[in-house]
């Protein structure tokens, strides 16, 4: 409770991603029964750009104020955004965070190379702020496929399938992601 007597509300966690080709997400299935070996295996194939969120602003309550939050977040990463070009990404293989910052690990993903996804985020970053330890200096971008397991499970394949793709695609919009029910909620063009 806060200290006014009323639950406290905590706003969702939007994040803004970029989406990947259909050939990642056909090698990410082709990998499954190799993941199946972990815990958790995503099936939604998303690369994070930033994250924002925690409380819910302006003492807003609920679902009014998540769509106020997202409304106000869409204004205010448009004009971030607006001289960004489209830019190149490229999938360079399989890799692994043994000892992830959060949650269970160890996680295993696609590396990603993009120095327009580094200038997108830190353009971000410099607006919105870091979230610690995951983002800024520490960023790595990746596109998660399972997490938690044996790290030998893990080290295994990454030895075994470390050297995959490259494949490679122009990254001309990012979306917003709504963790809470898993899905799009909208999305920027480049340039916004």
């Amino acid at each position: 409770m806060a200290d006014n007597g009323r639950k406290r509300v905590i706003g969702r966690r939007y994040s803004l991603n970029a989406p990947v080709p259909g050939e990642a997400k056909r090698l990410a299935a082709d990998l499954l029964p190799r993941l199946t070996a972990f815990e958790r295996v995503r099936k939604d194939h998303t690369l994070l750009v930033k994250r924002f969120g925690g409380k819910a602003e302006s003492g807003r309550r609920g679902e009014s104020g998540a769509s106020h939050r997202l409304a106000t977040l869409r204004k205010r990463v448009r004009p971030v955004l607006e001289d960004m070009p489209p830019f190149e990404a490229r999938l360079t293989g399989i890799d692994r965070f043994e000892r992830p910052i959060r949650g269970s690990g160890p996680v295993i993903y696609f590396g990603i190379e993009s120095p327009g996804i580094y200038r997108v985020h830190r353009r971000l970053v410099e607006e919105f702020g870091a979230v610690a330890d995951l983002e800024g200096e520490d960023y790595t971008p990746h596109v998660t496929l399972a997490r938690g397991g044996s790290p030998e499970t893990a080290r295994e394949l990454v030895d075994e399938m470390g050297e995959v793709g490259p494949i490679e695609w122009t990254v001309s919009e990012l979306r917003f992601f709504d963790p809470r029910y898993r899905e799009t909620v909208g999305c920027v063009p480049l340039p916004a």
